[in-house]
């Protein structure tokens, strides 16, 4: 099973030229700096510590790869939408984002991940422009299930659907995650499990 193999932190990135050597495939991990990310890698892995948590947003600062059973890397980009950041600190991280969406041969595909309490932001529909733009196959995962209401989960996944259908690179299907929960964390990994048998992987 991938995800009960080995899992370590193995590179940061600040600048392009600074990525790893090739390996493996990746897949990315992308979403505001408050949507839970670290503890969706964590949950993803069964493990505590593998990504920093911080009450503090902002705190992902460069990609961060991670080797899994040294059959796939785990990235977590920089959270984006934060406004106490610089301005040169923002654009450092949209350029080090872009170039690495373009270029990287071994990247599968990005997971964007979306607060489920609230919906897609306009920060995050920068994002899927971005990720558009950049022709990168990506699926959108809700989290934080658990703080939200049963009445409004449906509605919340239509509505995520609904949007996607202008994103061309989107994929069409929506995970609902809790990372404090579990739930949508085996829905996570069948997709991802899925993506890789698809190419042969």
């Amino acid at each position: 099973m991938l995800f009960a193999g080995p899992c370590d932190f193995i590179w940061a990135a600040s600048k392009i030229d600074g990525l790893p050597p090739l390996g493996p495939p990746e897949i990315a991990f992308a979403g505001r700096s408050n949507v839970g990310k670290s503890s969706l890698l964590n949950a993803l892995t069964n493990r505590k510590t593998l990504a920093r948590t911080s009450h503090t947003p902002g705190r992902t600062q460069q990609l961060n790869f991670f080797n899994l059973n040294d059959r796939l890397r785990l990235v977590d980009m920089p959270g984006y939408g934060y406004a106490k950041v610089s301005k040169d600190k923002i654009s450092q991280w949209t350029r080090l984002m872009r170039g690495y969406l373009r270029g990287r041969i071994t990247l599968a595909r990005v997971f964007v991940l979306i607060d489920g309490r609230h919906g897609l932001k306009e920060a995050d529909h920068q994002m899927l422009e971005t990720l558009d733009a950049a022709a990168m196959s990506y699926q959108v995962v809700l989290t934080k299930l658990d703080e939200v209401k049963k009445a409004d989960v449906g509605p919340r996944i239509e509505a995520t659907l609904e949007a996607l259908k202008k994103h061309p690179a989107a994929y069409p299907e929506v995970i609902f995650t809790s990372s404090e929960k579990g739930d949508g964390i085996a829905e996570l990994r069948a997709a991802i499990m899925k993506m890789l048998h698809e190419r042969g992987l």
